[in-house]
């Protein structure tokens, strides 16, 4: 395992933690965080799981309480927190505009880069027409998609016996079923199109576990990702350049950051 020096950034955004569930790589997040500084720390929805609590299936290890410590450490310290709730966290959109201990909750977030772009901030649930219209249904894929990762701990257990680096095989799965392809594009061009109405150059999301970085018309698309499968976060460097960070890729020594090809200054 590589050593990981501290990594200074303008600003970190990072989504679908799902602390409270089997599935959260909770130590994977800690040492993320104990190796980052930053000016604004954003939470972009579903950093704890309320569909977990609600059935039951409460999952609370010392690691994912250790997670909520660095953040209110990070708030006290002055770092800018900015809460955007999500699907699985939504009982906290009901204290948007509320503090807590340093943490501020907002439905949404405007977020300028220090080169002058805008971009809105959201979970992205809301552009998700399951969630919206059949939660019945997403709560069958959820229980499906906890099933497909507890099979992907167990392959990574052997992959690390066996030397290799950290997999998702979930993540492989998304690529390349078709039925999973069309929603994720159909997700992508819903949220752009948010960005586009409201007049702002990008958007900064999470939701669908994918991390990725696009141009679609005119607008930004930036996922931030996840960290129960690819263990991603969007940073911003202090010039405004973005890149989207691979935790995993960097503790084993592979090529941790995926620069985005969105970094042109805005024109005048």
């Amino acid at each position: 395992m590589t050593e990981v020096g501290i990594r200074r950034y303008r600003s970190v955004f990072i989504s679908d933690v799902h602390l409270g569930t089997r599935g959260c790589q909770a130590d994977l997040l800690l040492d993320f965080i104990r190796h980052m500084e930053c000016d604004t720390l954003y939470l972009v929805g579903d950093i704890v799981d309320g569909w977990r609590m609600k059935s039951g299936g409460w999952y609370w290890p010392q690691s994912h309480n250790d997670v909520v410590q660095k953040i209110l450490r990070l708030a006290r310290k002055g770092v800018e927190v900015i809460y955007v709730p999500g699907n699985h966290d939504e009982v906290i959109r009901d204290f948007c505009g509320v503090h807590f201990g340093g943490v501020v909750v907002a439905r949404d977030a405007i977020h300028e880069t220090a080169d002058g772009r805008r971009f809105l901030v959201l979970h992205g649930d809301e552009f998700d027409a399951v969630v919206q219209h059949a939660k019945w249904l997403a709560l069958l894929g959820d229980w499906a998609y906890r099933t497909l990762l507890a099979s992907n701990t167990l392959i990574n257990r052997v992959r690390r016996t066996l030397g290799f680096g950290y997999w998702s095989f979930s993540a492989f799965a998304k690529t390349r079923v078709k039925k999973a392809l069309q929603f994720i594009e159909n997700f992508e061009q819903a949220v752009a199109e948010e960005a586009r109405r409201r007049g702002v150059d990008g958007v900064i999301c999470g939701h669908i576990h994918k991390a990725e970085s696009r141009m679609i018309g005119d607008v930004a698309y930036i996922n931030d990702g996840d960290w129960v499968e690819s263990c991603t976060a969007l940073v911003e460097h202090a010039d405004g350049r973005l890149e989207i960070l691979e935790w995993p890729k960097l503790l084993d020594g592979r090529k941790p950051e995926r620069e985005l090809a969105l970094q042109q200054p805005l024109a005048a």
